[in-house]
């Protein structure tokens, strides 16, 4: 079992057992809805999802809905009846546990940003650079 909220944590969840997959998704809906280059997702049936609060709903296109925490913004789960029907996707940066469902790839690559190829090229600090 695995738990996980949005930032102000109005709305929190738990996930039972492993996903079906956990990926880095690079899509441009993903990317901008998140405002990120890339977003996390881990997939399982819905009743292995419990969810406290209400988050919001917004359909992202004719078979997909985003939810996401009215209050903070924080996106957590993503659900299609065309991919998945009966499945819910977890933003995987929302888990409490960051390392519980490492990715097993990145997916939508078709889509990503140019400079995705060579990022973990970039320097790395710790926190802010001096």
């Amino acid at each position: 079992m695995a738990t996980g909220q949005c930032m102000c944590g109005a709305i929190s969840y738990t996930v039972e057992g492993q996903p079906e997959h956990s990926a880095l998704c690079h899509c441009r809906d993903c990317t901008r809805s998140a405002g990120a280059p890339m977003v996390g997702w881990a997939l399982f049936p819905e009743d292995k999802v419990t969810i406290t609060g209400t988050p919001v709903k917004y359909q992202s296109s004719e078979h997909a809905t985003r939810h996401f925490c009215g209050i903070c913004g924080t996106g957590l789960f993503y659900t299609s009846t065309a991919i998945f029907q009966g499945k819910i996707d977890v933003q995987t940066s929302t888990l409490d546990d960051l390392d519980a469902f490492p990715p097993f790839g990145h997916i939508q690559m078709a889509e990503t940003a140019g400079w995705m190829a060579e990022a973990h090229t970039l320097p790395k600090f710790e926190r802010y650079p001096g």
